[in-house]
């Protein structure tokens, strides 16, 4: 069970993830969070980096798809400016939401790797929908009202994980 909560890599940001890298391992497609993965969760606008990074995924042909437990309004503004497609009030970690990006992207699970900053949302509906995850550090150590409660569970998971040589974990 505890397995479902392990990613498969951790990195630092999602700027540590290079296209050559995951066409090594046969990636095309990129299913992101957005709040802590990409900007802070209070930062509305994508941040010259994160425009960058898309631009970079998209020249080398991975697609990248938005998911996210936020509201409509908060992805919409959000991933419009990138022209990319978004999921809203994804109800992760089921994994309707991650199943349902990787058909339209008309690509396999073995093509597309989920990132995310949670192991409660991201990476347990990864792994539980049968994608390869990637973890990321969160951007900033605040988070929303729910979202700190994640935080306090993951933070013992994360502990016994990296006790058992399973994950070694930097903030």
């Amino acid at each position: 069970m505890l397995k479902l909560f392990l990613p498969n890599e951790h990195v630092k940001s999602v700027f540590d993830i290079q296209p050559a890298i995951l066409k090594q391992k046969g990636i095309k497609g990129i299913i992101t969070d957005l709040d802590n993965t990409l900007v802070a969760w209070d930062v509305k606008d994508a941040t010259p980096e994160v425009i960058q990074w898309f631009k970079l995924m998209k020249d080398n042909d991975i697609k990248v798809t938005i998911i996210s437990n936020n509201k409509q309004e908060r992805v919409k503004i959000f991933s419009e400016p990138l022209d990319t497609p978004f999921v809203f009030s994804a109800r992760k970690p089921l994994s309707r939401a991650f199943k349902t990006v990787a058909k339209q992207m008309e690509l396999k699970k073995e093509e597309v790797v989920v990132i995310g900053d949670q192991l409660l949302t991201d990476v347990l509906g990864g792994n539980f929908a049968g994608f390869y995850t990637i973890l990321v550090v969160p951007i900033v150590q605040t988070d929303g009202k729910i979202t700190k409660i994640n935080r306090k569970i993951e933070r013992r998971i994360l502990n016994y994980m990296r006790r058992k040589g399973k994950i070694s974990w930097e903030e």
